[in-house]
């Protein structure tokens, strides 16, 4: 009988034993510097490997581009998205964190005075050459900024990923 209250203690303790706290992976607040072209110091040219760890919470990762998805690192609920093989980010008007200076929902009509004329004029975008590439400005029916879009790359050599 003793032996038998020995073997089921040690085996309900050896089972406890492999049982782990695993911690939710936590992101610091997102800080996008638009006239900069980063967030939190991530450039449109930062790897997949930096951005998770700089980010370990983004919610979706897809390391090699396939016929329907294009690599990188996004995070729909945040409005956060890293195109890493095409090197641009994605900022959508659901985003949670700071952008400086707050373009998110700004009028088209405002924009002049910060960044110039736009390079390339659409009648739902707008893209503008910045010092790192191009900074691309997409509007809503009354002319609010609802995606914002940092590139590496000039208007001629960008891949958008649809």
């Amino acid at each position: 009988m003793k032996s038998l209250f020995l073997l089921i203690a040690f085996s309900v303790s050896a089972h406890l034993g492999f049982a782990q706290l695993k911690a939710t992976p936590t992101c610091p607040p997102f800080s996008v510097d638009i006239m900069a072209g980063n967030v939190n110091k991530l450039y449109p040219k930062s790897t997949l490997g930096e951005i998770q760890k700089a980010f370990p919470c983004m919610t979706d990762v897809v390391e090699t581009a396939t016929e329907t998805r294009c690599a990188g690192i996004f995070d729909k609920e945040k409005g956060l998205y890293f195109f890493t093989e095409r090197n641009y980010i994605e900022i959508t008007e659901n985003f949670k964190g700071k952008l400086t200076p707050a373009l998110m929902g700004a009028a088209r009509s405002s924009l002049f005075s910060m960044l110039g004329y736009p390079k390339l004029k659409d009648a739902n975008w707008d893209a503008f050459q910045m010092e790192y590439g191009t900074l691309i400005l997409y509007y809503t029916k009354d002319g609010k900024i609802n995606k914002i879009q940092i590139t590496s790359k000039s208007t001629d050599s960008i891949k958008l990923c649809e």
